[in-house]
């Protein structure tokens, strides 16, 4: 397929979308609006902030518009806050949405992050984060290998030395293509010795899918965040071989790849951005509305709970922040050979 084919192909799957989400927000009486009001001496929003999740429920970035949502509805800072799942092409078909169709629209917010980046890469998209309007950085966490209960391999060496020997018959699902949990396995591959374009990677549009995969045991392993898969381990369904981190999380016993002899060490960072074209003064309501929530006991709360680590970033600094990863993207997907 042709680039000019792939692009066709991509803005026939965004009209698409944004036919269903305009159909759903008509029902919902969801509009734009002129931005979100605030009254009273809290400062609650009073319009109804939107969070867009570009995936399927399930995965992180639906966790973390959730998550948000409850923090922002419980601390009292806006009275009215939905999720909307946009799912599809690692996310860009949301992104797409947002550029394309929500130009100026100050009520509503995207859950994005690493992951995007690649996926913007891998998908070939007509548009890039470039095009939003960066809001905060929020969080991060560490990603996981895991693999099945009943699974043979009981030690990150075990998994090694069959994937080794044969690396197509061991499919590891994840995250859409392009994703941290892909880029993960392409790195995990390289650097124990095996040929990436041998890696059999299974990517789902959403955490829940890739879940049922390795609940059902039709896979061999999985790697997904932390906040997605703990619950899981934790219950004893799935097995964890390996944390991303650079030293194990407290409370968890689960071993580094670093302390298992294999150099790799990956955190998965979250962000919010909204639609461009909105005014200087509508981003520093949403950036205020970020901050306050971020200081919010909820919040903290929240944090804790999914074991995320606070990486709050706004302004030039994050805008700085987003301009290196994408060159830092694009560098560790070509050396495992998903873009050229």
């Amino acid at each position: 397929m042709t680039g000019l084919q792939r692009k066709s192909q991509f803005a026939q799957r965004v009209r698409l979308a944004a036919l269903a989400l305009v159909l759903l927000t008509a029902g919902l009486g969801v509009g734009c609006g002129g931005g979100p009001e605030q009254a009273g001496p809290a400062g609650a929003f009073t319009g109804t902030v939107t969070i867009m999740a570009p995936a399927a429920p399930g995965g992180g970035w639906d966790q973390t518009a959730r998550e948000m949502q409850r923090a922002l509805r419980d601390s009292g800072l806006a009275r009215t806050v939905q999720v909307q799942n946009v799912p599809g092409a690692g996310g860009t078909i949301g992104l797409a949405q947002l550029v394309n169709f929500h130009q100026g629209d100050p009520n509503l917010l995207m859950a994005t992050g690493l992951i995007m980046v690649g996926a913007v890469l891998t998908n070939d998209s007509p548009v890039t984060m470039a095009d939003t309007t960066p809001i905060a950085r929020l969080l991060g966490e560490y990603e996981i290998l895991v693999v099945p209960a009943a699974s043979p391999y009981k030690t990150l060496g075990d998994f090694v030395n069959a994937w080794k020997a044969d690396p197509g018959a061991l499919a590891i699902a994840g995250g859409s293509a392009g994703g941290t949990d892909h880029m993960l396995a392409g790195l995990l591959a390289k650097e124990v010795g095996i040929d990436v374009t041998k890696v059999n990677y299974v990517p789902h549009s959403g955490g829940g899918e890739s879940l049922a995969s390795l609940l059902g045991g039709h896979v061999a392993a999985g790697i997904n965040g932390s906040g997605e898969l703990i619950s899981f381990i934790e219950s004893g369904q799935l097995r964890a071989l390996a944390i991303s981190g650079e030293e194990r999380v407290a409370g968890w016993d689960i071993p580094t790849f670093v302390e298992q002899g294999v150099n790799l060490s990956l955190s998965n960072w979250r962000c919010v951005a909204a639609a461009p074209g909105i005014t200087e003064e509508q981003r520093a309501a949403l950036v205020s509305l970020m901050e306050r929530m971020r200081a919010s006991s909820e919040w903290k709360e929240i944090l804790a709970k999914n074991n995320w680590t606070d990486m709050y970033l706004t302004g030039e600094e994050f805008e700085r922040f987003l301009a290196q990863e994408n060159t830092r993207v694009a560098e560790v997907l070509r050396s495992i050979g998903l873009v050229e």
